[in-house]
């Protein structure tokens, strides 16, 4: 491969995606030559535009639906790919036509308790009409950037760029290989992966031309809330100062939480339905989510123009006169603002966490989302569960109180479209600073000059052009560490499951590229058949190392994750063979976590992380 003209970014978002670049040959140090790719979409049957965003929407038409030649874009398409819709029209056909809709499918793909492989979206579509799997739908969006970008560039062919996807920081080892799997089906024969919230401070590291430097300093924790589409995702970076040079460390993560726009859209979708009931009006479920797509769109209009007080909103009947008899209403922006400001920013105290509720038995096949609709709450139990993250960094010692009950951030940085609405940014910050100023902390500050749609792009870009050598790289490491389960050898005993250990496999902050091999510890791995580990993960417990061995752990401190599982190829020995290995965790400079039985003749086998239905959770 040659060498890369350009450093791409890529934010694979739950309702848009876009593509920022640097230009290598233009930029020095910090300073950068970029820009954001106009990226063509079909609008309107035979229209196509560049639009700065690929709403992230499938539609999958009829045969019938659109005359040939409307779905033609600048490039060739193949069978499958002009037998659908992606982008802008997508998701404005999909409003009125919602079965025919693949949405959320970031979402979906980290979703452990179904097949991700398997064709399922629509989920709720009828038998008549095609599905596609959540791999497949990214596959599809990644390919439409891919085409875009080699339209615009043919001197520069995509495949010979530096290329970085981002990926929510809660996304579990499957997740991640899920989406390098859509990238590679894509055609993207190298890429890496970046957290979102890191992609966010790297777009405002980027866009300060150098000046971040005077808006934090050494002891600062960087708080990270991003909330998007489809999760609400919380990120920690110290500042340290390392030969008198400012270097960002991210500490923690949050974990995986889908609340986000979404959950929004459809709780603005029930306010209106209340009202048409109100008056009379009924609405079934497929108009129910038609309403949800045009409260969506409500939302967004309302919460980022001041100035607009009302958005029109259409419902289409289930009638043949589906003009006539559509169903017309509106939203104000004091409704939306109040609705959302109250319901998913309330103002809590600190030591506020998120309801749990007792489960139905039996439920619909649908997303795993929060059960607690307040954001506030979910940050709160993250700073509580973080309040030692920093206790043993260079320079942090007696920087919080010693009775403190969370970490003490002192900068925020929000990303993400919700926060298009300053009501909902100012209702985060003063939530943030009461909770500091009852412990006798200074106030937070808030880091101004973030691109809501574009920084996670932007900074994905950065990311690929920081990894050649130049600009400021965020240190971390992986984001948790993670464990198998040993299962205890001992005799049958009625009513009792053997007792477990839990053994460290790879340890929080693990650097990509680096290869840790398990010390002393030996196993029998049958070859030949499948073979199963059970899976846990921990965004608390920094102090250990490779190898150790878990006895107990609080309730808190791990939560299970997929199960590992391979049907490791005999080479050689008989299927049912037990070879003896030892562990290595693997790091990949991608972004991924693999886990490698390596034997004492040095045959190895990548154990592969289970991304299919039945996995545990």
């Amino acid at each position: 491969m040659s060498e890369p003209r350009y450093a791409i970014g890529i934010d694979l978002g739950t309702t848009h995606s876009a593509l920022s670049y640097v230009d290598l040959a233009a930029s020095d140090g910090e300073q950068t030559s970029h820009g954001v790719l106009a990226i063509p979409q079909l609008t309107a049957p035979g229209t196509v535009e560049e639009l700065p965003l690929l709403p992230s929407f499938l539609y999958l038409p009829h045969a019938d639906e659109l005359a040939p030649g409307e779905l033609s874009l600048p490039w060739a398409q193949s069978g499958a790919e002009q037998s659908a819709v992606v982008g802008e029209l997508a998701r404005s056909r999909g409003a009125t036509t919602p079965i025919r809709l693949v949405s959320s499918a970031k979402s979906w793909l980290c979703h452990p308790g179904v097949d991700r492989r398997g064709p399922i979206l629509p989920n709720d579509a009828p038998e008549e009409v095609a599905r596609v799997s959540p791999l497949d739908a990214s596959t599809r969006y990644l390919s439409h950037l891919r085409a875009a970008w080699d339209a615009a560039h043919p001197d520069a062919p995509f495949t010979q760029q530096a290329v970085t996807v981002t990926i929510p920081a809660s996304f579990d080892p499957g997740a991640r290989e899920l989406t390098a799997d859509a990238a590679r089906a894509a055609g993207y024969d190298a890429l890496t992966l970046l957290e979102e919230p890191q992609a966010a401070l790297y777009s405002w590291i980027q866009g300060s031309a150098g000046h971040w430097r005077k808006e934090v300093k050494p002891g600062d924790v960087i708080l990270v809330v991003d909330v998007g589409g489809g999760t609400s995702d919380f990120s920690l970076i110290a500042v340290l100062e390392r030969d008198g040079v400012l270097e960002p460390h991210r500490v923690a993560v949050g974990d995986h939480i889908l609340l986000g726009g979404d959950n929004m859209d459809l709780a603005l979708a029930h306010l209106v339905a209340r009202k048409l009931a109100a008056n009379g009006t009924t609405l079934d479920a497929w108009q129910m989510r038609a309403l949800t797509y045009g409260c969506r769109a409500a939302k967004e209009a309302l919460l980022a123009d001041a100035e607009a007080a009302t958005w029109p909103i259409v419902v289409p009947s289930r009638g043949s006169k589906l003009i006539g008899g559509s169903i017309r209403t509106e939203l104000t922006r004091e409704e939306v603002s109040t609705f959302i400001l109250d319901g998913f920013f309330p103002s809590v105290e600190a030591s506020a966490r998120p309801a749990v509720r007792t489960r139905a038995g039996l439920t619909q096949l649908g997303l795993p989302y929060a059960q607690d609709a307040g954001i506030t709450r979910h940050l709160a139990a993250f700073l509580a569960r973080q309040v030692g993250a920093t206790a043993e960094l260079e320079g942090y010692t007696g920087r919080q109180n010693a009775d403190a009950t969370f970490l003490h951030p002192t900068a925020v940085l929000f990303n993400g479209g919700v926060f298009k609405s300053e009501l909902l940014a100012q209702r985060v910050m003063a939530t943030i600073n009461d909770w500091l100023y009852l412990e006798g902390a200074e106030p937070a500050r808030m880091l101004g000059g973030a691109d809501l749609d574009l920084a996670v792009a932007r900074g994905a870009a950065y990311y690929s052009y920081v990894r050649r050598g130049s600009g400021v790289r965020i240190r971390g490491g992986t984001a948790r560490s993670y464990y198998v389960a040993i299962e205890s050898a001992m005799p049958a005993i009625p009513g009792m499951e053997p007792p477990i250990q839990a053994l460290c496999v790879a340890p929080f902050g693990m650097e990509e590229g680096a290869e840790m091999e398990l010390p002393a510890q030996e196993f029998g791995l049958v070859v030949g058949e499948p073979v199963q580990f059970r899976f846990f993960g921990s965004s608390v417990r920094r102090q250990d190392q490779i190898g150790d061995l878990l006895d107990s752990w609080l309730p808190d401190e791990l939560q299970e994750l997929n199960e590992i599982a391979a049907t490791l190829s005999p080479e050689g020995r008989q299927a049912g063979d037990v070879v003896q290995v030892k562990l290595h965790a693997l790091a990949t400079e991608s972004g991924t976590l693999e886990l490698l039985a390596v034997a004492n003749d040095g045959q190895r086998w990548k154990v592969e992380f289970d991304v299919r239905a039945g996995a545990a959770v």
